[in-house]
């Protein structure tokens, strides 16, 4: 039987309601957290999860 395991909020570190398989595989998915009210974008693989940090918003100046 594969592995599973709840996916952990990177935030807070609390469960989410999303299990993980071993052939799981997501890119770029916005978990969100029903605990801290946070969303982040995230990537997983053998699962290994790890966040997608965003660069902040810049004013463009000319």
């Amino acid at each position: 039987m594969k592995q599973e395991k709840w996916l952990l909020c990177p935030v807070c570190g609390n469960k989410t309601r999303l299990k993980l398989r071993e052939d799981t595989v997501l890119e770029k998915f916005p978990l969100f957290c029903p605990k801290c009210k946070q969303e982040t974008l995230i990537n997983v693989r053998q699962m290994n999860m790890s966040v997608i940090r965003e660069p902040d918003a810049k004013t463009q100046s000319r």
